[in-house]
Parts: C-alpha cells; structure tokens; sequence
C-alpha cells in the first residue's frame, strides 16, 4: 500500500482516542494543558498550508504515546496539518518498514507526508532528552536475571510515565524535536 492508502486507512484522532482504553485521561490532559512556545508556532509558520500529513503508529497502553500524541496534535493544529492513526500490533506491515534500530517495533511513530503522499520526514519513538532520562533510569535498574529486576522495571516506567504527565520541560522538549524534524 502507499502511504497514502495507509493515511486513509487511519483513524482520526478523535475516533482513537475515543477508543482508548488505557491512558486516555492522561493523554486529555497533556493536550489540555500544553501549549506550543512562541520559538516553536515561529519555526512552523512556513509549513501552514504545505499539505503536510501525518501517520501515527501507536497503541493507546504506550507511555511515549501518551506524552507524544497530544504534542504532536497541537502541532498539527498550528500548521493545519491532518493527522490519522494506525494501531501498531494491527499494522505489522507497515510498522516493520519503521523499526527503530532496525529491529524494535517500537512507538509511537510518525510518519510524515506530502500532498503527494511522499515521506517528508519520520520522527519517533522519543526525542533525545527523553531517550537520554530512560537510558539513565535503565542504568539504575538490576540486571535481568535479578529477582526484583522486573517489579523495579514496573516502578521505573510508573516514574517515567508520571513525570511525562506533569513535566512541561519534558513536553516542550519534544516539541521542539518533531518541530525540528518536520522542518528539515
């Protein structure tokens, strides 16, 4: 399929987070309370009106998801930009064109698009910042075969997951990473 028969395909957003069943409050409420810095809405004033799109790879029980999708909705909200939706573990085929590392299924992705249907840019699963503060959190876990190394793994995702709700340095960061990525 073309990018675009999988753009069709998606869900909007509202039809997806309609449907969650996990982490919608959370994700309401990072799009409730976030909102683009001057700096960002100035870097995208030349995408408004590009026809830019967006596909999103996600699952509604991700934490990156929950922080990313509503940022990436404000930004596509200020440039116009539509977005749809495409559950990862329904979409294996287009998902595995996407591997993070070239073997990780991991989310959410977002694939942008042209009026034409052609890839512009592809941003995901975290910005650097992010990726930075669970490769330090990962650094302080047990190793594998530790017998607390899995309730410590829960804790260290329930901590990430939380700071992801509340931490606006978190959240502009990200901004600025799919800002950065779409204007290239």
């Amino acid at each position: 399929m073309s990018l675009n028969q999988w753009f069709e395909k998606g869900l909007t957003a509202d039809q997806y987070m309609t449907g969650m069943k996990v982490n919608q409050n959370e994700m309401n409420q990072i799009l409730a309370q976030f909102s683009l810095s001057d700096e960002d809405k100035e870097s995208l004033a030349s995408l408004k009106g590009k026809g830019l799109k967006a596909i999103v790879l996600s699952e509604d029980w991700c934490g990156d998801a929950l922080l990313n999708n509503p940022i990436l909705l404000k930004i596509a909200e200020e440039i116009g930009m539509e977005v749809r939706f495409l559950l990862r573990d329904q979409n294996l085929e287009l998902m595995d064109q996407y591997l993070t590392n070239g073997t990780s299924r991991a989310i959410p992705i977002f694939i942008f698009i042209n009026e034409n249907g052609e890839e512009q840019a592809v941003w995901g699963p975290r910005a650097k910042q992010l990726q930075d503060l669970v490769d330090q959190e990962r650094s302080q876990l047990p190793s594998q075969d530790d017998p607390d190394f899995k309730e410590k793994q829960m804790a260290m995702y329930k901590r990430l997951v939380e700071s992801y709700q509340v931490d606006e340095n978190l959240w502009h960061a990200v901004a600025q990473s799919i800002c950065d990525t779409i204007r290239k």
